[in-house]
């Protein structure tokens, strides 16, 4: 990879946090209404996930340009946790002592923020797995039965951490899916409860890929993992989508159109994480001629979401109660196109292995 190339790959998350940023506060402070304050910090937030892509993209860039230091191993993982950190504390700031009756726009803003706060989480474990991609094509060269943990690897005990991490916060994305769901009694809570279903498919997706790279860093990678890490990413990405589509199909209440559009937004979201995790599982000790296709799934994913968001945009003029989904799903676009920066990158590193 030229540095020209690898800029571009940089700058594409940038752009795409420029665009959520820059569109989520426009929304934010456009009006006072409901669909405004929650679309507004929705859009804004999903801003942070993009920053820590540029995290993973700046870190997996900078080895194969062969400019890594130990300064770059603490410092893009850092801003990635930071951001976490920030977006999920601003999310429970809004839902704490919030009530759920009716549509609270502070109660459903600040669980959906929250749920940002831990994808975030997620990606930035992702740009920590990665400090060490450079042993990927390295691992990937050697014999089919060699398992011989490299030198340079992850200790066991950061083993076990990088993958607690991901399955902690999709756990507690379920939980607060779940705990919604079951007292549901409220549109708000009902919101909440499909939303953050959503949310949680997607970090579910990303312990497949965290798993995925940080057991191909350590050798430890089989023909189990390339069947079981790619399926995981395919069930949620499917079950997110299918979930949606149910919702929307029974709209026996107008509210049912938020949670129902943009649970099928995050599907999309999902699929676009699995040409990641099914990159790696293709390219792993063999060559795959179509390699360098894999990275228009999230293009087309990103598509999808904004032919999907300009539809729902037309709705919106009629019916304000999809205006929410229709600002969201630019987000979500965003979000899908900045992974095809990622798997581009990952396609470029995982090349040399062929």
């Amino acid at each position: 990879m030229n540095y020209v190339v690898s800029v571009i790959f940089r700058a594409i998350p940038l752009a795409m946090m420029a665009v959520c940023v820059g569109f989520g506060l426009y929304v934010w402070t456009a009006g006072e209404t409901s669909g405004n304050f929650v679309a507004g910090r929705v859009v804004t937030f999903l801003g942070a996930i993009c920053l820590c892509l540029f995290s993973t993209a700046a870190t997996i860039i900078r080895q194969l340009i062969d400019r890594f230091t130990n300064l770059d191993k603490v410092v893009w993982p850092t801003i990635g946790y930071l951001a976490a950190a920030g977006t999920t504390a601003y999310g429970a700031s809004l839902f704490v002592g919030a009530s759920s009756s009716g549509l609270n726009k502070e109660y459903v803003a600040g669980h959906v923020v929250f749920g940002l706060g831990l994808i975030s989480g997620c990606v930035a474990t992702v740009a920590t797995a990665s400090t060490k991609f450079s042993l990927i094509p390295e691992n990937s060269q050697s014999a089919e039965g060699d398992r011989r943990v490299p030198p340079a690897a992850f200790s066991q005990g950061a083993v076990w951490v990088l993958g607690a991490i991901p399955v902690v916060l999709a756990i507690i994305a379920w939980a607060f899916s779940i705990a919604n769901l079951a007292a549901s009694t409220t549109p708000g809570r009902f919101t909440v409860g499909h939303v953050d279903a959503g949310l949680a498919f997607v970090c579910t997706s990303l312990i497949g890929l965290v798993l995925s790279i940080v057991r191909q860093v350590q050798n430890t990678y089989g023909e189990q993992d390339r069947r079981r890490w790619p399926l995981l990413v395919i069930v949620t990405g499917s079950l997110s989508m299918i979930w949606g589509i149910v919702v929307l199909a029974l709209h026996s209440e107008s509210y049912y159109l938020t949670p129902g559009f943009v649970m099928t937004g995050l599907g999309l979201v999902c699929f676009s994480i699995l040409s990641k995790v099914g990159l790696l599982a293709l390219v792993w000790r063999r060559t795959f001629e179509l390699a360098n296709r894999v990275p228009l799934i999230p293009v087309l994913t990103a598509l999808a979401c904004l032919f999907l968001a300009a539809f729902v945009f037309q709705a919106a003029v009629a019916d304000p109660n999809v205006f929410i989904p229709a600002r969201v799903l630019i987000g979500l676009g965003a979000i899908c196109f900045s992974l095809y920066s990622i798997v581009s990158i990952l396609e470029s590193g995982t090349s040399s292995s062929k």
